[in-house]
């Protein structure tokens, strides 16, 4: 028993001389926390007391929000004008003409005695009226032709003919498409023409058919200018001779017709 006593209190011992080492460490630790504690307390009351000389606070987005402060105003030589208008004394209208007066007649002269002629008006002499100026061109390097002429023709026309009778053409318009026509054409010459001729130019020329056919009569009505452009319409009306019997239903015993040649 005594052995046992013994032996637990030199356990006892050797745990208290355990345990002594450990507490000092751990007193260490608490102090060392506590006073990292306070540093940084220490840290954020300072830095709240004293401002950084920082121009603005952060905004978001990393942008950097600016305070501008007024501007001080500059020392001036003249005082300021607060008038709305550029001067206190503006310049006036310019004032209104004041009306003519009409100068009074003096009543007081004497009358002319007798009778005033009126002045005689003037005879003025008209210009006598000047001719207008022909604009049409000239043109020919030919002497005009010496055949005999004729006016033309007005009545039913069909290609290059024409008839003086319009019931003719309106009755029988088949005769001068099928009978005159066709033949002017086939008997003109064309390769007589001077070349020199300009393109276009026409000759009209005119001639009378019997009741048998026959040509008489033959003349240029309206010349080109061109002597050998008429000649060679005139002598295709010349060669043709004899053109088809006129038609039995036709009363007149002739018919008078107007053709040109165009170049």
């Amino acid at each position: 028993m005594d052995k046992l006593l013994e032996g637990s209190e030199q356990l006892e011992l050797e745990l208290g001389s355990a345990r002594e080492p450990m507490v000092a460490p751990a007193a260490g630790s608490l102090l060392l926390h506590g006073a990292l504690a306070g540093s940084i307390i220490l840290y954020g009351v300072m830095g709240g007391l004293f401002h950084h000389n920082d121009w603005g606070g952060a905004g978001g987005g990393g942008a950097i929000q600016v305070k501008l402060t007024s501007a001080l105003p500059l020392p001036s030589d003249q005082p300021p004008n607060e008038n709305v208008l550029a001067t206190e004394t503006p310049s006036q209208a310019p004032a209104e003409a004041a009306p003519k007066t009409k100068e009074a007649v003096d009543q007081s002269a004497l009358a002319i005695t007798g009778k005033q002629k009126a002045p005689e008006p003037q005879n003025t002499r008209k210009s006598p009226q000047q001719p207008k100026p022909d604009n049409l061109a000239k043109y020919g390097e030919q002497a005009g032709s010496s055949m005999a002429r004729a006016t033309q023709a007005q009545g039913f026309t069909s290609g290059q003919t024409t008839v003086s009778d319009e019931d003719f053409g309106t009755r029988f318009g088949w005769y001068v498409s099928n009978s005159i026509n066709p033949m002017m054409s086939s008997n003109w010459i064309r390769g007589v023409v001077d070349p020199r001729t300009p393109k276009g130019t026409r000759a009209y020329i005119q001639f009378t058919i019997h009741r048998d056919g026959s040509v008489s009569d033959a003349q240029i009505d309206h010349p080109s200018g061109y002597p050998t452009l008429d000649r060679s319409c005139l002598y295709a009306a010349l060669r043709v001779g004899h053109f088809e019997v006129l038609p039995s239903a036709y009363n007149s015993s002739t018919l008078k017709v107007s053709y040109y040649c165009e170049f």
